[in-house]
């Protein structure tokens, strides 16, 4: 059977979409194969529909995989910055909203547009709306077949189809199963970047639905300074989902909820406003509902004044060491991106290409690399997917 292109891309997300294009613009015959009904899904709901397309601090520590230094090259090769000035170069409009990320001032088909500009200046035929059948290997090329009864054929196959979070918008593990086909091992993929939930023990907290503070959370070496949700069902927000990707089952999440006191502001506030209740002292640093769950649960009732020094330090000591032991997760459903997925074991860093299947490559979040929240992820998504389209 004779070449139809030079590559065969599966998936019409960011990291297949910018693959495509970057090898377009190369001068190869790539054509992007996606069996949703418009491209770039996840992309139009990302940064609450104004895509958080990068983040300005991206570096390898900011990534969880089982070999931490894969992603050194790739970020190294293709930066924040350089996606920044193609983003200018489109005339899209950016904000720093915190912490580095980067957002669209207008809306994240914005960056859809700019994704399929680029691939029509690369020539890239883009399918959609294409059931993915039978895919298979033989005299070096790829063969893929679709429910439309095409049978694509080429050198080279991309997957970049993602991993199962968000299932609503058609996310599956489709990676994983073609990876195992070609005898690529593959990391348990688990969901990260998602809220946790709490058991019926944690009852108390399960009232503050909507009360948010700004916190430090822990879980294993992690800590992150942003804000705390409660929910229904949990602990979300953006601390929480990320400490979430380094929680393991069974584990606590600890939480600093006064991160910004020294450790004995409650015996100074004992000294200066004896008074004082000690629901009131917790009110002016925290939400008022956190406040009262909070010294209903610790105990700590009447005036600071008539509280021992020692029940204080205790007080003083858990509120900054709050534990809770989550029950689970809301699991890929809620889940923003998936950790693990197609082992860098099995992929060269510099160019994403399977060491055993020549013309075989992998990227974005199908490989076992998870960005912190924040832009990381996207960016991990353009990186791994320039480096495939150099090789190709």
């Amino acid at each position: 059977m004779s070449s139809t292109h030079d590559a065969i891309v599966l998936g019409a997300g960011a990291a297949g979409l910018f693959c495509a294009a970057q090898a377009g613009k190369r001068g190869r015959r790539v054509v992007v194969l996606d069996h949703a009904d418009e491209v770039g899904k996840k992309i139009l709901i990302s940064g609450g529909g104004r895509c958080n397309f990068t983040n300005l601090h991206a570096a390898p520590d900011r990534y969880l995989s089982q070999n931490p230094h894969f992603v050194r090259s790739a970020l190294a090769r293709y930066t924040a910055a350089d996606f920044l000035a193609l983003v200018e170069s489109h005339g899209i409009a950016w904000h720093e909203k915190t912490l580095g990320q980067l957002f669209c001032d207008g809306s994240a088909r914005q960056i859809v547009a700019m994704l399929l500009a680029e691939c029509a200046a690369g020539a890239v035929d883009v399918r959609v709306g294409r059931t993915i059948g039978e895919v298979g290997r033989s005299d070096d090329l790829f063969r893929v077949e679709t429910g439309l009864g095409e049978t694509l054929s080429a050198p080279s196959l991309v997957i970049a189809t993602g991993g199962p979070s968000i299932p609503k918008m058609g996310a599956t593990g489709f990676a994983y199963d073609l990876a195992r086909k070609f005898g690529l091992k593959v990391v348990q993929p688990r969901p990260a970047l998602v809220p946790l939930t709490l058991a019926g023990g944690e009852a108390l907290f399960q009232e503050l639905s909507g009360v948010s503070a700004p916190v430090v959370a822990r879980a294993g070496k992690a800590a992150f300074r942003e804000a705390a949700l409660f929910t229904h069902r949990g602990l979300s927000g953006p601390a929480i989902l990320q400490v979430s990707s380094y929680w393991t089952h069974g584990e606590p999440v600890w939480i600093d909820f006064v991160p910004d006191l020294s450790a004995d502001w409650l015996l100074t506030a004992k000294r200066e406003r004896p008074r004082i209740q000690a629901r009131r002292a917790l009110a002016e640093v925290m939400p008022d509902r956190l406040a009262a769950a909070l010294a209903e649960a610790g105990g700590w009732h009447g005036e600071l004044g008539a509280l021992t020094d020692k029940t204080l330090r205790g007080a003083q000591q858990r509120l900054a060491h709050w534990q809770f032991v989550p029950s689970g997760t809301e699991g890929f459903a809620k889940a923003e991106v998936t950790a693990g997925g197609i082992s860098t074991a099995e992929l060269s860093s510099q160019t994403m290409e399977a060491r055993k299947v020549p013309g075989l490559f992998a990227i974005g979040e199908a490989v076992d690399v998870t960005g912190w929240l924040g832009g990381y992820n996207f960016q991990w998504a353009w990186a791994s997917a320039h480096a495939a389209a150099q090789a190709l």
